[in-house]
């Protein structure tokens, strides 16, 4: 991560201070061919799973194919690098993930910089975390647990989805904020670190709800506090970590990004329709489903998000010392 976020935010309204009249002429009649829309994970994925939504819903709306390209490796830098590269013309996009904010500072030398080269374009959906331990596990809350951790330093175990994963990170932020000693144990995805967890191999994850939700509904995981700064529906009962540990909040994001210099009215045109989808019940209902909820913010303000976010990371990564492999 080179720039802070006070450098960040001129970058992008510089991004789109192309000269009128090829901005017009780049704008006028989008789209009037196929949008790819490219995905840095396999399809199946929650962020693939709700970036289809959103491209269905444009390709009704503006008249012409969005189309998902999966590319999936390295962490979502591959997807990324294809865009970056690709024309600003607003026919290849992003699907941005909490991996792009978290890569900035996680890979030492990627052939791009996320913050200087993708224009964000519009927010979709953001999703907690769920702290949860297995059942046999003795500590019943935060507090408990904190102090099993504190009289028994490197003893506990957190499982991830892998390392620089957002279910990492956020476990690296309780570290932080709490000064517990945990060993981290990657694992290559969620599925089979919870099958671990739930053989009681390991003793905490910090993971997307959408994965861990049925486990926990079935008690096979038992939810501790949940990372968003409210209760969520999808688990009335489960108190938010920030009433614990002050100031502790951490969700996965999913949202939409083009190359830099793609023309303002493009991305205004996207952005305008992707904030009409997501106020429809449905699209709202079906975002719920993956426990998540729906996040609509104009162009800057997700630049804002994007900045915030990429910074709170790589205090976080230069906290624990990680790399990527």
């Amino acid at each position: 991560m080179k720039l802070s976020r006070r450098q960040f935010l001129p970058l992008v309204a510089g991004a789109t201070a192309l000269p009128a009249v090829s901005r017009v002429a780049g704008a006028q009649g989008y789209p009037t061919r196929p949008v790819r829309v490219i995905v840095g994970f396999a399809a199946g994925q929650a962020i693939d799973i709700v970036t289809r939504i959103i491209a269905q819903r444009l390709s009704e709306r503006l008249g012409e194919q969005f189309i998902i390209d999966n590319r999936p490796g390295a962490g979502g830098n591959i997807a990324t690098e294809a865009v970056v590269r690709a024309l600003p013309d607003g026919y290849t996009l992003l699907a941005i993930g909490s991996n792009n904010l978290i890569n900035a500072t996680l890979y030492q030398r990627l052939s791009y910089n996320f913050i200087q080269d993708i224009a964000p374009v519009a927010s979709i959906y953001r999703v907690p975390q769920v702290m949860e331990v297995n059942p046999s596990f003795s500590a019943t809350t935060v507090p408990e647990f904190i102090a099993y951790a504190k009289a028994h330093p490197g003893e506990i175990s957190f499982a991830s989805a892998g390392n620089g994963s957002v279910a990492h990170v956020t476990g690296e932020l309780f570290k932080m904020m709490t000064g517990v000693d945990m060993l981290h144990v990657p694992y290559r995805g969620a599925s089979l670190a919870l099958t671990d967890l739930i053989a009681g191999q390991v003793h905490v994850m910090f993971d997307n709800m959408p994965s861990s939700i049925e486990h926990i509904r079935a008690g096979r995981l038992r939810p501790l506090a949940v990372t968003a700064t409210t209760r969520m529906e999808a688990l009335p009962d489960v108190p938010p970590l920030g009433d614990f540990v002050p100031g502790f909040e951490t969700s996965a994001w999913a949202g939409i990004g083009a190359p830099k210099g793609t023309p303002a009215e493009i991305i205004d045109t996207l952005n305008r329709e992707i904030n009409a989808a997501l106020a429809d019940p449905t699209i709202k209902a079906r975002v719920a489903e993956l426990g998540g909820e729906v996040l609509a913010l104009s162009p800057s303000e997700y630049a804002s998000r994007v900045a915030d976010e990429t910074d709170k990371w790589a205090k976080v990564i230069k906290f624990s010392g990680t790399t990527a492999n």
